[in-house]
């Protein structure tokens, strides 16, 4: 099944669990802090309020980076990637449900591929480039969009996969599955940007 159905066929804390965990892997581009989202997740689990601790996590990268307002700005490579993992916390709906969070979850799968994108070393195209817009990263997610795809982006791709199919057949049992996976492809961007910024160097 694609990324497209998985989210299409999503319920309410697959949506959820969906959009924080694309969150999760990308806000290392913001913080060193790998527990930042630990609340979210474990609200998740007992089906609680997290509005209160969204508030704090956004504090958090607000604290972190106080200049950098929405995040919304024009930028490029990492720059640009750290807008779009910002702007992932920044729009999280306060209610896990209805319209919003299935709107929320979609932006984050498209806005994590295009930052995945933007960071791998094998795909030569530049930002203001075709294969960076959001028309591409879609096609991505329907059927054997892997194959045309960066090895950043597809490894992205198959964890995007992954979470919400552990969330589709195990419920919140899923979760702390989708956690490790998350974590997993945090520490692998993570090291990606270290490659870059030596690189650089």
């Amino acid at each position: 099944m694609s990324l497209e159905d998985l989210i299409a066929q999503a319920d309410a804390r697959g949506l959820a669990a969906s959009g924080l965990a694309c969150s999760d892997r990308c806000v290392s581009l913001l913080v060193d802090d790998d527990e930042l989202l630990r609340p979210l997740w474990a609200h998740l689990v007992d089906d609680s309020d997290w509005s209160e601790s969204l508030e704090k996590v956004r504090a958090a990268l607000d604290a972190a980076d106080p200049g950098s307002g929405s995040g919304s700005g024009p930028g490029s490579g990492a720059d640009e990637a750290a807008g779009l993992a910002r702007r992932m916390l920044l729009t999280a709906p306060a209610e896990r449900s209805g319209a919003a969070l299935r709107e929320w979850a979609d932006a984050c799968s498209l806005a994590s591929l295009r930052l995945h994108r933007l960071l791998d070393p094998a795909d030569p195209a530049e930002p203001s480039e075709g294969a960076l817009t959001a028309g591409s990263d879609e096609a991505v997610r329907g059927a054997d969009g892997a194959e045309e795809a960066p090895p950043l982006v597809a490894a992205e791709l198959g964890r995007q996969i992954v979470v919400l199919q552990l969330l589709a057949e195990h419920g919140p049992q899923g979760l702390r599955r989708a956690v490790d996976v998350s974590g997993e492809g945090r520490r692998v961007l993570r090291a990606v940007v270290s490659r870059r910024a030596r690189g650089r160097g």
